[in-house]
């Protein structure tokens, strides 16, 4: 099935979308101001060793420490299988030690970044370890024979002093020997450039950046299947050209520069897409619909059969609802970047071979997931539990912010609950104080409220405490907020 990559690009931003079929698959956002670290190697500072946690926090010269842990030290493993066990941190590091890091996932919420001294620099068909010495070849690629012929295939390549390691991306599969032996000139000469910089640059200092989100569209999307990249910029349009012409020139066919005057992403629907992938609800083709919900510590999808009722009896339309939300969810969990623990209560099912159908049109349509999954069956509750490795944040993370009006609890208290709530502090300021007169600020919703419907209790609380209560309104307040002035 043939996949078209959208590329828009301002100033401000870069935006990609691979869209398959008409259908949005994955969005990725890249803002100038906040660029993603992952992947970028730097000569850190350590700030404060841990023994008890076997951690320490590393100066990388940004506004938090970034984390380490001992088993993201490659000196603390053992590499001759003998042992498992790690070398104690403490050990290792010390405080104000100059140390070469590699960011492998970014600052989220309040979480710094994460390190590993064990660097990896990418290209577009293998992945370069120089601390390393054996040539892996990537999971996706299963046959054992094919397997053999590329790992023989690089080794033929490699001179004999060659120190570090490689691992055969898929990308390699079909790769001439010019395009494996391009790819490790460009890795060997970029790390060259890396441990010359930490030669030159103090501490806390960044050594290596990874490419910007355009040119790793370039180097990690596109595949066989990929029929046009288009990209509505014509600057960044001729700078991807110079890139691809150098490192990916088998690609130059495919990408064209949009000249149309409608917006790339308003034409393929794009926008409309982002703007469901903010809300709770997705509404699937036979009727039913998925809710989604994300937390800080897992994101729940619940699935329901809402108007479908075209199946030959309820657990058929049970059956064929769960199906369909199985691909949906795959969609939803790429186009939104949910990552962490994720729980699916599909339908309940009661016929076990429907349930081993609706997980394994789960396990199918997650294969087009380039990040790791681990999905297990499902529960004695009758949840399906995975998990998907979370490297980036979420689309709602990158896009939103916590509601001002609810601080993120999603709901608001009733303009008669803060009524009720203001007449019980007016009570308590009046048992110690004695004003002249009580002053309400409010919202218009809420002075609305005393005055109308409210008035009575408002009036009766007066007289009880003998003093005049004022009402006032405040635009700038929202629901919640309100002030007792004591005149």
């Amino acid at each position: 099935m043939n996949q078209d990559i959208l590329i828009n690009i301002n100033p401000q931003e870069t935006r990609v979308a691979l869209v398959l079929q008409g259908a949005v698959q994955e969005l990725h956002i890249e803002r100038t101001l906040s660029r993603g670290l992952a992947g970028n190697i730097y000569l850190g500072k350590v700030v404060r060793v841990l023994p008890g946690m076997q951690s320490a926090f590393i100066d990388i010269g940004l506004e938090r420490a970034a984390f380490l842990h001992v088993a993201d030290i490659w000196e603390a493993r053992s590499h001759d299988g003998q042992s498992n066990a790690l070398t104690p941190i403490e050990k290792l590091l010390h405080d104000g030690q100059s140390l070469m890091v590699q960011v492998i996932k970014d600052p989220i919420g309040t979480k710094g970044a994460r390190l590993a001294t064990q660097v990896s620099i990418a290209g577009r068909m293998l992945v370069y370890l120089p601390q390393d010495k054996h040539i892996g070849i990537s999971q996706r690629i299963a046959n054992e024979a094919e397997r053999e012929q590329l790992r023989s295939k690089l080794q033929s390549l490699l001179p004999p002093e060659e120190n570090g390691g490689f691992i055969v991306r898929t990308m390699a599969e079909d790769a001439s020997d010019s395009d494996l032996q391009m790819d490790v000139d460009y890795l060997r000469k970029t790390w060259a450039a890396i441990v010359g910089n930490t030669k030159s640059k103090p501490a806390p200092n960044l050594l290596h950046q990874d490419l910007n989100l355009a040119q790793r569209v370039l180097r990690d999307f596109v595949g066989e299947d990929t029929a046009t990249i288009l990209i509505d910029s014509r600057e960044n349009f001729e700078m991807l050209k110079e890139f691809a012409a150098v490192y990916t020139p088998s690609l130059l066919p495919k990408l064209t520069h949009y000249k149309g005057e409608r917006p790339l992403f308003e034409l393929h629907g794009v926008e409309a897409e982002i703007a469901r992938a903010l809300g709770r609800r997705v509404d699937l083709k036979s009727g039913g619909y998925l809710i989604v919900d994300q937390t800080e510590a897992m994101a729940t999808i619940d699935v329901n059969t809402g108007s479908f009722v075209n199946g030959r009896n309820f657990d058929d339309t049970i059956f064929k609802t769960n199906l369909e939300a199985a691909h949906a969810i795959a969609r939803q969990l790429r186009l939104r970047n949910l990552g962490g623990i994720i729980i699916l209560d599909f339908i309940d099912m009661e016929n076990r071979e429907h349930k081993t159908a609706v997980l394994a049109e789960l396990n199918k349509a997650l294969q087009r997931d380039r990040t790791k999954i681990s999905v297990s069956g499902f529960s004695p509750l009758g949840l399906v539990e995975m998990t998907r490795k979370r490297t980036r944040e979420s689309l709602a993370h990158i896009l939103c912010e916590t509601c001002p009006s609810c601080n993120g609890k999603g709901q608001v208290k009733t303009s008669r609950t803060v009524c009720y709530e203001i007449l019980r502090e007016v009570m308590r300021e009046a048992k110690q104080f004695n004003p002249k007169e009580f002053r309400i600020l409010a919202s218009q919703d809420v002075v609305d409220l005393f005055l109308e419907e409210e008035s009575q209790h408002l009036a009766m609380l007066g007289d009880f405490i003998q003093k005049p209560i004022s009402l006032q309104v405040q635009t700038a307040f929202l629901q919640e907020q309100y002030d007792i002035i004591l005149m």
